[in-house]
């Protein structure tokens, strides 16, 4: 299972930090193009944990996402 951490900025300018893990990926590659094409689409859905909350995000309430190879504190 691989997992990457996430720094999201929402539309309305906030940001959260979340935590993606993907269970059929092979690596932190794998997982980030994942994320990229769900987040393109314009249904697109990602089930994320923020802390210990599960936290679904909705592609179109998102306006950038950052991913650093350290990743962000959660």
């Amino acid at each position: 299972m691989a997992a990457i951490v996430l720094r999201v900025r929402l539309i309305s300018g906030d940001n959260l930090d979340l935590k993606y893990e993907d269970s059929e990926a092979g690596s932190e590659a794998e997982v980030i193009d994942r994320v990229v094409a769900t987040l393109a689409e314009d249904a697109g859905v990602l089930r994320c944990r923020h802390g210990d909350r599960l936290l679904v995000l909705y592609a179109r309430g998102v306006s950038a996402v950052e991913i650093a190879p350290r990743g962000a504190v959660l």
